[in-house]
């Protein structure tokens, strides 16, 4: 890994999914791993298994996230990794049964997804800017945020969803533009349909019909893949400002 041995990385939405492969794939690297989440018991067992440490984070809330990034550096450091993987899906069309979306979906949506990930990036990018550079190239620190392939080919029922992710995409240029002379990437991971929790909670017929959607390679993708392409980014400094679809080629139908 370029940074330091035992660098430490925070990984928001840790306990499970896309989360809890990154965190640990980036402890395989040699990372010291926070992981942020609200289930308690998943969090505290992956940290214990990881080596890591825990904090129950509402990513919503700046002062939790304050509160979480705080504990971190108490115990373990200040980040040089920041991965951002919290996130709902809500379903719900613009207008359904002669009823407007409901606004308190879609703002929990954006709240969670959008403003959850940029809480998170902003409060660690300040602290990876106060800590020492590191490597040839004077980096402090990357950020990695979860969009998705919804930002571009969103389907119907899937507007806050789609919303939220795509305020991530346009989002990373500017914040990397913002931490160039600071010597902090920002990029973000556009996944497409994976086998995270909520869908392997679908019936199995429903997720090889998904599955099938995909050009190449036909099926699911796996969390470790994911985490695969962050350990990759963490590394490769020249990725900075960049959305990187993961996504076998896929193109989201209307539905």
């Amino acid at each position: 890994m370029i940074f330091e041995k035992s660098a430490v990385a925070v990984v928001s939405g840790g306990a499970s999914g896309l989360g809890a492969a990154t965190a640990r794939k980036l402890t395989s690297m040699g990372a010291c791993v926070a992981i942020f989440d609200l289930n308690v018991a998943a969090g505290e067992a992956l940290a214990q298994e990881l080596g890591g440490i825990f904090h129950c984070v509402d990513v919503a809330d700046p002062s939790s996230v304050a509160a979480g990034l705080e504990a971190v550096v108490a115990a373990i450091g200040a980040p040089r990794i920041m991965i951002n993987c919290a996130g709902i899906a809500p379903a719900m069309k613009t207008v359904s049964r002669g009823a407007p979306h409901d606004a308190a979906t879609f703002e929990k949506a954006i709240q969670i997804n959008l403003i959850g990930s940029f809480n998170c990036s902003s409060q660690a990018a300040c602290l990876m800017a106060a800590s020492d550079p590191c490597g040839p190239d004077g980096a402090r620190g990357v950020i990695i945020n979860t969009a998705s392939v919804a930002a571009y080919d969103g389907q119907i029922g899937q507007v806050a969803y789609s919303a939220s992710k795509g305020g991530i995409v346009g989002m990373t240029l500017p914040m990397a533009r913002d931490l160039a002379d600071k010597g902090i990437r920002v990029c973000a991971v556009a996944p497409g349909i994976f086998a995270t929790p909520m869908v392997q909670g679908m019936p199995q017929e429903v997720q090889d019909t998904l599955g099938a959607q995909v050009p190449f390679p036909r099926r699911l993708g796996a969390a470790s893949e994911y985490a695969d392409l962050v350990g990759h980014i963490v590394d490769n400094q020249m990725l900075n400002g960049e959305v990187i679809r993961l996504d076998g080629a896929i193109r989201m139908a209307p539905r």
